[in-house]
């Protein structure tokens, strides 16, 4: 018994992360053939809005884009949706609530989205002083009787700095703020990162019990494109065994957990593997990471 991925969604279309967000869980639903009134909550993990909006909270005009929970009257079913942001790994902590929220039969299924763009959102690539890619992803989860499913999310937070920041600096924005943002990386960044997903990653392999790498796949984050790869490396994983998402416009940031699985689902990689081990890591420096075991016909989970 667990919490597993019914089906995923993603999309690059446009330059605004609520409408990617958006667009991408209507998506998802499509492929399951769920109904909006069957989403019980919502939950948006993206960081960088559009506009820099502050209220109201972001996953209420995702909700409304994507369609879910507009009825009003009486009896008409509600969806309850909610912010969660920690950075790159949003969307694993995310996937902690949902369980949790599933697993009492509080919900039919819980939908987490992840987006991110420029606040401007005149750009869709990532460049050097904003080094994320506008696009949206959508996770839609289910209770299931079978074994399959995600473990028990862990997470590590590492000392010192941030190593990543960003941040409106309101001394200089003038009346532009609401359009800009400052991203601050510092030197060895990637390293640090590195180091607190390995420790998050091990752990979870350590709490499932589970020895078998050769059967595991990894999706990690993407903080520098090589950043899965040197992973892989520190666990022992095969090169092979290592899925990323279209990095084609940069790193997608909260969405690239969801667009790689979807990537490796949709061109049917995942098939010799028995295991995905999702890892993420950012700003803090922090990191999560879960093991989550697979459908016997993972290309179900698209």
């Amino acid at each position: 018994m667990g919490v597993r991925i019914k089906s995923i969604g993603i999309s690059r279309d446009t330059q605004s992360s609520v409408q990617n967000s958006g667009l991408a869980a209507k998506q998802s639903l499509e492929r399951a053939g769920v109904r909006p009134d069957q989403v019980g909550v919502l939950i948006n993990a993206g960081v960088f809005r559009d506009s820099n909006t502050v209220e109201p909270a972001v996953s209420a005009l995702i909700q409304k884009a994507a369609g879910i929970g507009l009825e009003y009257a009486k009896n008409d079913p509600r969806t309850f949706s909610f912010d969660l942001m920690n950075g790159a790994t949003g969307v694993l902590n995310a996937v902690q609530v949902a369980t949790s929220i599933l697993e009492t039969g509080s919900a039919e299924h819980v939908l987490i989205v992840a987006g991110d763009g420029h606040p401007s959102m005149t750009r869709s690539a990532a460049t050097d002083d904003f080094p994320y890619a506008t696009s949206g992803a959508a996770l839609l989860l289910e209770h299931t009787d079978e074994p399959d499913g995600f473990g028990r999310v862990h997470t590590v937070n590492g000392d010192g700095t941030p190593a990543v920041e960003a941040y409106v600096d309101t001394a200089t924005m003038g009346t532009v703020g609401r359009g800009l943002m400052t991203v601050d990386r510092e030197p060895g960044f990637a390293d640090r990162l590195l180091s607190v997903a390995a420790e998050a990653a091990r752990a979870a392999l350590a709490d499932a019990g589970h020895s078998d790498l050769a059967g595991t796949a990894l999706i990690a984050s993407t903080p520098s494109p090589d950043f899965p790869a040197r992973l892989a490396e520190a666990l022992g994983i095969d090169q092979d065994s290592v899925r990323t998402p279209d990095l084609t416009d940069g790193d997608p940031h909260t969405a690239s957990l969801p667009q790689a699985y979807d990537r490796a689902v949709v061109s049917d990689t995942l098939r010799d593997f028995t295991h995905v081990l999702f890892v993420a890591a950012g700003a803090g420096p922090s990191a999560a990471a879960v093991l989550y075991r697979l459908p016997v016909l993972a290309g179900a989970a698209a």
